[in-house]
């Protein structure tokens, strides 16, 4: 549960980068997504699975506002550490 949270306030950090108009769109579809996920069945879709998905969630939207990658370096030692 700790990482997952984690991850969560990972992606809100990256959202704060986001031009201001966009925010609040991403801050609801992360936040949406998380919900949703919340009881997730780790047998149908294991937890690794989703944080990748996260990760690379983030990156696309990072690239589609032409922020840099490497804001999201911390965002990707939290999805892939053991």
């Amino acid at each position: 549960m700790k990482k997952v949270l984690k991850v969560y306030g990972g992606v809100l950090r990256l959202v704060r980068l986001l031009p201001a108009d966009t925010r609040p769109y991403y801050a609801k579809y992360a936040r949406e997504n998380f919900v949703n996920y919340r009881e997730v069945d780790v047998s149908e879709t294991p937890l690794d699975e989703l944080y990748q998905r996260a990760y690379n969630h983030s990156l696309w939207v990072l690239k589609k506002y032409s922020i840099d990658e490497s804001a999201a370096k911390k965002m990707k030692e939290i999805c892939f550490e053991s």
